[in-house]
C-alpha cells in the first residue's frame, strides 16, 4: 500500500518518516535524524566534562525519540488542552460525533485523559495509548468514522488549573509525550497568566504542533469575536509563539463554538490536512532538540574564538628557555669555544703559565675562572680579569660546573631527555648548595669590571634550578657583586626562587590562553590538563639542562683544522724565539763572536712579536665560529626545553581543545546551526 509522502525535515522543521517492513514501526528521517545522533555523540563525548543534572535533558529526549520510534508512524497523537470551563471536552465529543467525554457543571469535570481513536490502514495505536497511560475504559472511536482523520488520536486532558494537583501533574507529563496540542480559550480566560506563563511562552518553540482555539463565540456579540481573536494574537505574539500566517510555519488560530458547531468543520479540515502530513512527532522530536540544545548552549558555545596562538606557543617556548637557561649556556658555550681556541692557538708559554694556574687551584672553574683574556680582552693569559675575591669565591663553590671546566664538586649526573627515566642526582658532603657564586656568578655586566665567569647554568637540585648566571630573578633584581663575588657576605642566592615560577607562570600563561573564553567546564577541563602535565616539568627540564651540559663538558666535537695550523705555526715561533734568545745570550756571554748578536735579533723579535701577533689573528678569526657554536647550543636547550614543554603541557592542553571542537561540532549539528 502507498504510503503519504511527508515532507523532509531541514533543521527544525517539519519531518517526515521512513517506513519500515514491520508496517508500523519507522525511524527519524533526513536531517532530525543526524541531529538525533550528533546529541547522543554530544552526550557521549562530554559525560566526562560535565556533570549528569547538565546532560539529563538532552538524555530524556534521546529517550522520547527512541520510545516514540519504536511506535506506530502512521497515527498522530493530539491532545486538547485548557483551563476549567473552556470547553474542552465539548469540541472533543464534537470533533468525535458523539459524546465520548463527560460534560457538566461541576469542576472538575474531566479527571482521567479520554481518548478518541480514528483507526488508519495499519494497527499501533494500542502501544501509544499505554505510553500516554490511557485507561482501557477511557478509549472510544469517533461516532461518524470520517475517513479524513485516518490516523488520529485525540486526548481530552483533564484541566490545567484544576485544583486537584494530580491533574495538573497529569496534563504536564502528557504534554511532553503527545504529538501536538489544542489550546482552548473561552472569552473570558484566554488572557490568564497562568496559561501563558506557565505553557504558551515556555512552548513557544513548539508553535508547528499547536493550535490555538478561541471557544464560545458564540457569546460575542457582533464583531466582538474579531476583537478578541487579534487581542489573542496580540498575547501570542508577546509570548514569542509563531504564527502561521501568509503560508509560514507557527501556530493556527481559529475561533469557533464547539456548542454551535461554528467553525468546527474548519479546525477539522485543519486536523486532516495535519494528520496526512504525517510529520507531527518528527515535527515535535525536532522542537525537543531545539529546546535541549538551547538549554546546553552556555556549555558548549564559546564567547570568542579558542585556541593556542603561535604567539603563545613561542612565549611558552621562550619562558622554559628562560627557567633551562639556555642564552646563559649559549654565552658559557662561546667562551669556552674561545678558551679551547685559545689552548689550541696559543704559544706554549701560554699554555704551561693555564696548567700552572690549574694545579694551583684557579683554574678549573671554567672559563670565567681561567681567563680568556687574548679572545675576550678581559686581561692576561691567565686571567687578569679575575679578583681576589672571586678567586676566593670560585674556591668556595663547589656545586657542579660555572663554566667549560668543573669545579671541586664535580659533575651532575647526566640524566635523561623529557618524559625519560630520571637520574639519581648525589650531592657531596660539605657541598655548598646555594648554586653559583663565586666567579660563576661574576658575569659579564654583574660587576662591570670586564667579562669574567659567567658560566654555563648550575643543574637543578630536586627538580629545581639551583643557580642561573647572569640572568635576573623573578623579582627583576640581579644580585650584588659583593654578595656573588665576595666571601659570602651577602645573602644566598637559590636559583630555586626564580626557576620554579618561571616555569608555574608559563604553565598558567598558556592555560590561560587556551582557556580564554571557552565555557566553563571545558575552561576548566583545559586548566587540569596543564596542572597535571607542570607537575613534572621542572625535572624533566632538569634532565634536559643536565644532558645539554654534559654534552658541552667536552669542547667541540670537531676541531677546525686552522687550529692546527695555527698550533704549529706557534711552534715554529717559539722555536724561532728560543734560538734568537740562545744566540743573543752567547754573544753577550762570549761565547760566539760579539758581533753576532745582530744575527740572532732577527729570529728573536719574530718569534717574540709574531706569536702575539698570531694570538691576536686567531683572536678575530674565532669570534664568528665561536659566536655560532654558542648559539646552536643555545638553539639545541631551546628545543629540548620546548620539546618538553610540548609533550607535557601543550599536547594535553591541544587534545582538550580537540575534544571541545568535536563536541562543538556535534552540538552545531543537534542545534541545527
Amino acid at each position: 500500500m502507498a504510503q503519504p509522502r511527508s515532507p523532509g525535515v531541514d533543521g527544525g522543521s517539519g519531518g517526515g518518516y521512513r517506513w519500515v517492513a514491520d508496517g508500523g514501526r519507522r525511524v527519524a528521517g533526513g536531517g532530525l535524524r543526524g541531529r538525533l545522533d550528533a546529541l547522543r555523540e554530544l552526550i557521549a563525548l562530554s559525560r566526562t566534562r560535565l556533570d549528569g543534572r547538565t546532560l539529563e535533558g538532552a538524555g530524556r529526549v534521546l529517550e522520547t525519540a527512541d520510545e516514540r520510534y519504536r511506535l506506530s508512524g502512521e497515527h498522530t497523537v493530539v491532545a486538547i488542552a485548557g483551563a476549567t470551563g473552556s470547553g474542552k471536552s465539548s469540541l472533543f465529543n464534537a470533533l468525535a460525533g458523539a459524546n465520548r467525554s463527560q460534560v457538566g457543571p461541576r469542576r472538575p469535570t474531566t479527571a482521567e485523559p479520554v481518548a478518541c481513536v480514528w483507526p488508519g490502514s495499519r494497527p499501533g495505536a494500542e502501544g501509544l495509548l499505554h505510553r500516554l497511560g490511557v485507561p482501557a475504559h477511557r478509549r472510544h472511536t469517533p461516532a461518524d468514522g470520517s475517513s479524513e482523520l485516518h490516523g488520529l488520536i485525540l486526548i481530552d486532558l483533564p484541566d490545567h488549573d484544576s485544583s486537584a494537583t494530580e491533574h495538573r501533574a497529569q496534563v504536564d507529563r502528557m504534554l511532553e509525550l503527545v504529538d501536538a496540542v489544542i489550546w482552548v480559550v473561552d472569552p473570558e480566560k484566554y488572557a490568564d497568566a497562568v496559561l501563558h506563563e506557565r505553557y504558551l511562552r515556555p512552548l513557544a518553540g513548539y508553535a508547528e504542533v499547536m493550535f490555538v482555539v478561541l471557544n464560545q463565540v458564540d457569546r460575542l456579540p457582533g464583531d466582538a469575536a474579531d476583537q478578541v481573536v487579534d487581542d489573542l494574537r496580540r498575547l501570542l505574539d508577546e509570548d514569542g509563539l509563531a504564527l502561521g500566517e501568509h503560508g509560514e510555519p507557527g501556530a493556527a488560530v481559529l475561533a469557533l463554538s464547539a456548542a454551535t458547531g461554528r467553525g468546527v468543520g474548519e479546525l477539522r479540515e485543519a486536523l486532516g490536512q495535519f494528520v496526512a502530513e504525517r510529520g507531527a512527532a518528527d515535527r515535535r522530536l525536532a522542537a525537543d532538540v531545539d529546546a535541549a540544545a538551547e538549554r546546553l548552549r552556555s556549555v558548549y558555545v564559546a564567547q570568542s574564538q579558542v585556541g593556542l596562538t603561535e604567539r603563545a606557543r613561542a612565549e611558552f617556548d621562550d619562558r622554559l628557555a628562560e627557567a633551562v637557561g639556555a642564552v646563559a649556556t649559549g654565552r658559557a658555550a662561546e667562551r669556552d669555544w674561545l678558551r679551547y681556541a685559545e689552548r689550541a692557538c696559543g704559544s706554549p708559554w701560554a699554555r704551561m703559565r693555564g696548567r700552572r694556574g690549574s694545579r694551583w687551584g684557579t683554574g678549573g672553574s671554567g672559563a670565567g675562572a681561567t681567563g680568556v683574556s687574548a679572545f675576550t680582552g678581559a686581561g692576561g693569559p691567565t686571567g687578569a680579569g679575575r679578583t681576589d675575591e672571586g678567586r676566593a669565591g670560585a674556591l668556595r663553590a663547589r656545586t657542579g660546573r660555572t663554566g667549560a671546566g668543573r669545579g671541586d664538586g664535580g659533575r651532575a649526573a647526566a640524566g635523561q631527555t623529557c618524559g625519560g627515566r630520571n637520574e639519581a642526582r648525589r650531592n657531596e658532603a660539605g657541598r655548598n648548595e646555594v648554586g653559583m657564586t663565586g666567579v660563576g656568578m661574576t658575569g659579564a655586566g654583574m660587576t662591570g669590571s670586564g667579562q669574567r665567569g659567567g658560566g654555563r647554568a648550575a643543574p637543578w637540585r630536586n627538580g629545581m634550578r639551583r643557580g642561573v648566571v647572569g640572568r635576573q630573578g623573578m623579582s627583576g633584581h640581579l644580585p650584588s657583586a659583593g654578595a656573588v663575588a665576595g666571601g659570602g657576605t651577602g645573602p644566598a642566592v637559590d636559583g630555586r626562587a626564580t626557576a620554579r615560577p618561571v616555569v608555574e607562570q608559563a604553565v598558567r600563561t598558556v592555560a590561560g590562553e587556551a582557556s580564554h573564553g571557552l565555557p566553563a567546564p571545558w575552561a576548566q577541563a583545559v586548566r587540569e590538563a596543564a596542572d597535571r602535565g607542570a607537575y613534572g616539568l621542572p625535572e624533566a627540564l632538569d634532565r634536559v639542562a643536565a644532558d645539554a651540559e654534559e654534552s658541552l663538558r667536552g669542547g667541540p666535537a670537531v676541531k677546525p683544522r686552522w687550529w692546527t695550523v695555527a698550533a704549529s705555526l706557534q711552534g715554529l715561533l717559539s722555536v724561532l724565539q728560543v734560538v734568537g734568545l740562545l744566540w743573543l745570550l752567547g754573544a753577550v756571554t762570549g761565547v760566539s763572536d760579539g758581533t753576532a748578536w745582530v744575527s740572532g735579533l732577527l729570529p728573536a723579535l719574530v718569534g717574540s712579536v709574531g706569536g702575539p701577533t698570531l694570538a691576536w689573528m686567531c683572536r678575530v678569526v674565532a669570534r664568528g665560529p665561536a659566536r655560532r657554536y654558542g648559539q646552536d647550543a643555545e638553539r639545541r636547550l631551546r628545543s629540548a626545553a620546548a620539546g618538553c614543554g610540548r609533550a607535557r603541557v601543550l599536547e594535553p592542553v591541544a587534545a582538550e581543545l580537540l575534544r571541545y571542537r568535536e563536541v562543538r561540532e556535534q552540538y552545531a549539528v543537534a542545534s541545527g546551526a
